[in-house]
């Protein structure tokens, strides 16, 4: 389900870093795979940065500890989910198009798992945020 948000002003910069932080991770995540593939011939997948998420918002409390440790997940799973398909293309002989870092135009979602069937939206450090779906008004309560 997509969300049309109506953010105060400081509700707005909080988004902006929360979507800054999930870019800075997708690169650094596309990075990190890159360099240990071409030094080392090592492949990193979804589940070794994964786990190394915990100490990553360990070292960065003020940064990327600050978010949720599933909507970082998600995004991980998104670069994931980009070289499934890259590799998918390479096997079907197609152009396969390399996944790419993301500019701060190019990165505009963070997804957010909830459970199924949840009509909730929260958003952490954001607080409560007014938001429409296609059916109905939601109010985002503040999750702490």
């Amino acid at each position: 389900m997509k969300f049309l948000l109506r953010p105060t002003s400081k509700q707005s910069a909080a988004l902006a870093a929360c979507l800054e932080d999930h870019r800075q991770l997708y690169n650094a995540a596309l990075e990190h795979r890159r360099t240990a593939y071409r030094k080392a011939g090592v492949t990193i997948r979804y589940g070794d940065q994964s786990g190394e998420l915990k100490h990553i918002r360990a070292d960065d409390p003020e940064g990327q500890g600050r978010w949720s440790f599933s909507s970082q997940q998600a995004t991980l799973r998104r670069l994931d989910k980009a070289f499934g398909a890259f590799f998918t293309r390479v096997r079907q002989g197609c152009t396969p198009g390399f996944p790419r870092f993301k500019g701060r135009g190019w990165f505009d979602t963070v997804e957010s798992p909830r459970s199924p069937g949840s009509t909730e939206a929260s958003w952490m450090r954001v607080g409560g945020c007014s938001c429409e779906s296609s059916r109905t008004r939601l109010k985002a309560p503040v999750e702490s």
